[in-house]
């Protein structure tokens, strides 16, 4: 292991199938991505090789009942390390976790995330619910 994090483990995934919740779920992506993309997106920028992936997805986000919430570059950091540890924070729900499961796992989608994977050199994805009174 690297040190780096581009897919769930099985244990992860299991945790989250587990949970039992059936209302909406919020994912938090937060992203880094290579210089230079890896195969098959060789030639492109891991940035690039990342738009691939979301417009591939996109279609079967939307088939799922999923929607991306907002999406936001990380520019400076103002609390912690100067430079920003992420360049993307991408925030998606569904209307349940059974609904990003049944996305993850399906064959369109582990096409798709091929690109992903030669996009980026670490990544968390956080499972949030509810929210919370400021």
């Amino acid at each position: 292991m690297d040190g780096s994090f581009i897919a769930p483990e099985s244990e992860q995934i299991r945790k989250l199938a587990d949970r039992g919740d059936s209302g909406p779920i919020m994912m938090l992506n937060l992203l880094r991505f290579r210089d230079k993309a890896l195969d098959p997106a060789e030639g492109m920028t891991g940035a690039e090789a990342y738009g691939r992936y979301s417009v591939d997805v996109a279609p079967i986000l939307e088939r799922v009942g999923g929607r991306v919430v907002t999406a936001i570059r990380c520019e400076d950091g103002i609390i912690g390390p100067a430079e920003p540890e992420w360049d993307v924070a991408i925030v998606v729900e569904y209307p349940s976790a059974a609904a990003f499961l049944e996305m993850i796992g399906s064959a369109d989608y582990l096409e798709a995330h091929r690109y992903r994977a030669a996009g980026l050199a670490d990544s968390r994805l956080v499972a949030s619910t509810g929210l919370m009174a400021l």
